[in-house]
């Protein structure tokens, strides 16, 4: 056994992308023979991050619906079309034996096409707010991941497996400490390292406060890594120092990790699981410009047991001097934070979630 037949569809953005990878990596430990295909987006980052992992991707010419009347939205009924047309040729001439989508427009079309030829499925949702992909297609799945409670407000209660999400399997069992990691950067390890993390396209408004603040991390005596995304390196890599790493994008997470002290970060799923694992103090700043205010709602589940900080975007101004202050100045706080956050931590996630696939495939 195990010459199974996989497709993964999901991206976007990085919190539908690693996912599908750490799922795809984990099959492919219990089952090396395992023939994997990733369906995305066309012009999307994951036709750049899948081969980079070793996998073969196709793209659809799909886009989401935006909130308003737009040539965009004119166009989707034609890109849905031939998205679904796309889709069946590819399912029809790979032919999987199982079907996996954790979220995103690209897995709409494929998942659609690949139920409705009786082909098993399984969906995996990140947030603790169920995005409009999965929603749509929870009847056509067998089983759906899920890393929140109370996810049967959105799917059917007997398809629902709180698994947690997968992170990158480096994070899990990282043995790096803060003095080697630290230098990795170009920074000194015995000085206190804020990381900055803006999801993985960047974030604009986080970008624009620690601009601002540069100053005042500086009169704090603190070092940044900075990412601050592709679509901003260019108006911000100019602030970099000695002390003030600025970068596009982090490839290895997990030394960036392990050489912060603290984090602040978007709210995105991934994120919010990897910090779990990671076990540092968190300051959230979640983006208000994202389907039902899911990010927020992400980060306030971790602030309700007191294991992260958040900050609204309309309070940095008036607030964040003051909150980030308090946190640094009390290395107590910072212990409490730290171990409040890991006790959340779903390390098991990707095997739980491989568990309810192999069930499917045998």
């Amino acid at each position: 056994m195990g010459n199974y037949k996989i497709i993964l569809s999901g991206g976007g953005t990085g919190g539908h992308i690693y996912p599908a990878i750490a799922i795809a990596n984990e099959i492919k430990r219990r089952y090396p023979t395992t023939n994997f295909l990733f369906v995305g987006a066309k012009d999307k980052m994951e036709m750049e991050k899948v081969p980079q992992a070793g996998y073969t991707i196709k793209g659809l010419w799909i886009s989401g619906l935006q909130r308003k009347l737009t040539f965009k939205n004119l166009m989707f009924p034609i890109k849905l079309m031939h998205s679904l047309l796309s889709a069946g040729k590819i399912v029809n001439q790979f032919k999987p034996d199982v079907v996996i989508g954790t979220g995103g427009f690209a897995s709409g079309p494929l998942l659609r096409v690949a139920s409705g030829k009786g082909i098993p499925c399984v969906l995996q949702e990140q947030n603790s707010y169920a995005g409009i992909t999965n929603k749509l297609l929870a009847g056509k799945a067998e089983k759906i991941c899920v890393a929140y409670d109370g996810m049967e407000r959105y799917f059917p209660k007997e398809k629902i497996v709180k698994t947690g999400n997968p992170v990158r399997a480096d994070l899990v069992n990282t043995q790096l400490d803060k003095v080697t990691t630290a230098k990795v950067f170009g920074l000194k390890p015995n000085k206190a390292i804020l990381l900055i993390l803006g999801g993985s396209l960047g974030a604009r408004r986080i970008n624009q406060l620690v601009e601002a603040k540069l100053d005042f991390f500086k009169e704090l005596g603190i070092q940044l890594l900075w990412q601050c995304g592709k679509l901003y390196v260019e108006d911000y890599v100019k602030h970099t120092s000695e002390e003030v790493k600025v970068v596009p994008f982090i490839n290895n997470m997990d030394k960036a990790f392990a050489a912060a002290d603290v984090i602040v970060s978007r709210a995105g799923a991934s994120s919010v699981s990897e910090l779990c694992i990671v076990g540092k103090p968190v300051l959230f700043i979640p983006s208000p410009n994202v389907a039902e205010d899911h990010q927020t709602k992400n980060a306030l589940a971790l602030v309700k047991e007191d294991a992260a900080l958040l900050l609204k975007e309309s309070r940095l101004d008036g607030e964040f001097e003051a909150v980030f202050k308090e946190l640094m100045h009390s290395k107590e706080r910072q212990a409490t934070l730290g171990k409040n956050i890991k006790k959340l931590a779903l390390p098991n996630a990707t095997g739980h979630i491989v568990d309810e696939i192999e069930k499917l495939l045998n």
